[in-house]
């Protein structure tokens, strides 16, 4: 009964411990780079030959959605011309074909990046 009250904050300080330690080590090494006389252009150095996030988004939410769909597909005809069992059948084709979407959206979004 209690447990909520315990793992709700323990999750959000998780969240919040990792942001935390991300962004105050980012800040350190800044300011140590800047102290020995780096110049600043290498903290952004790197981010003009990357693709828009808003297209890698999109093409790996809709690369994810269609593996889901295709998944369903299979598993629902493996399901109707096999003896498998249906509990094991449909999920395992949805996570096969979901995990085939993403490396596929993974590969096309470092062919995004080369362009």
């Amino acid at each position: 009964m209690g447990s909520e009250l315990i793992i709700i904050p323990i999750i959000f300080g998780a969240i919040f411990g990792v942001f935390y330690l991300y962004f105050s080590t980012r800040n350190k090494e800044r300011l140590a780079l800047i102290e020995k006389g780096a110049d600043a252009s290498i903290f952004v150095k790197g981010r003009k030959s990357t693709a828009p996030i808003w297209k890698v988004l999109i093409l790996n939410m809709s690369l994810l959605l269609m593996g889901i769909g295709v998944g369903i597909f299979l598993g629902s005809i493996l399901q109707t011309y096999t003896t498998l069992d249906e509990d094991a059948v449909i999920p395992g084709c949805i996570f096969l074909m979901a995990g085939v979407g993403l490396f596929v959206g993974f590969n096309m979004t470092k062919n995004l990046d080369k362009e």
